[in-house]
């Protein structure tokens, strides 16, 4: 049975990681079918948003060494990055969600340990649990996050606070990870509130949803000439894509019918008692 598994209904790939009994902890072929379910929904033209979550009392508890220290062959060749990536196995199935065109969602709850804190990363929002336990648990090891953790800390958290969080692998809350800014929102629900994300994302132009993914993605540290370069250029192919004339369509139905219902609200004849 796969450890992990993704079903697509209704334009919404859910992506679950499927080990409960070991928290969701990462095997070698875990990360690599994270990193085929990634490429397969970047694939899919019919997904227009993805969910990433885990089974059972956590999201991932990180890497199991146990497991993977079973198989020391073959974590060299799991080490080695693919020129045509620039990311390893290891990275790529977190930062593999980055390289989905469409919105990626992750719903947090129990263990966010060390590759799991650095999947949720991957992702474009986080919902997590107020008391979900959240940690840069390499340093416990003698490590540092080497999954694309580095890259994420650096986009989300000031330089302190991110050598603090590696140095330390303090434990931290889901409410403190909103609060640092690595998680979106806390919720109740964490799944639940992604699969509303998720369902409102699937109405808007994915034409639209893709360049805006791309625009903040290549452009969050260059500078204010290249934003503006890039800018011009998505929105000159976003005008005249037929989603966004379906988009727009779609908008000024809504408006007027929204027109139509104040109107008839203030015109209709009053009645007396």
């Amino acid at each position: 049975m796969a450890n992990v598994e993704t079903t697509i209904t209704g334009g919404i790939a859910h992506v679950k990681l499927n080990r409960p009994d070991k928290l969701n902890g990462l095997t070698l072929p875990m990360l690599g079918e994270l990193v085929a379910a990634a490429h397969h929904v970047r694939t899919n033209k019919a997904v227009r948003a993805v969910v990433i979550s885990g089974e059972g009392r956590s999201f991932c508890a990180g890497l199991d060494f146990g497991s993977v220290n079973k198989a020391p062959a073959k974590i060299i060749p799991a080490f080695i990055p693919r020129p045509w990536r620039g990311t390893n196995t290891f990275q790529e199935a977190c930062w593999a969600w980055r390289r989905v065109p469409v919105p990626v969602i992750a719903a947090v709850h129990g263990h966010c340990y060390g590759g799991g804190l650095q999947i949720a990363l991957g992702a474009d929002y986080r919902y997590t649990t107020s008391d979900s336990e959240w940690s840069v648990l390499e340093g416990k090891w003698g490590l540092i996050p080497d999954m694309s953790g580095v890259q994420s800390l650096k986009e989300l958290v000031g330089i302190d606070v991110a050598k603090k969080l590696t140095m330390t692998a303090e434990m931290f809350s889901g409410e403190r990870a909103v609060e640092l800014g690595l998680a979106s929102e806390v919720s109740g629900d964490p799944l639940a509130s992604a699969m509303e994300l998720a369902h409102d994302l699937t109405t808007k132009s994915p034409d639209q949803l893709a360049a805006a993914k791309r625009l903040f993605n290549r452009s969050w540290n260059t500078s204010a000439r290249t934003t503006f370069r890039r800018e011009r250029a998505e929105q000159a192919l976003l005008l005249i894509a037929q989603n966004t004339a379906k988009a727009r369509k779609v908008a000024m139905a809504k408006a007027g019918a929204r027109a139509e219902a104040r109107a008839a609200v203030k015109y209709s004849p009053r009645v007396l008692p």
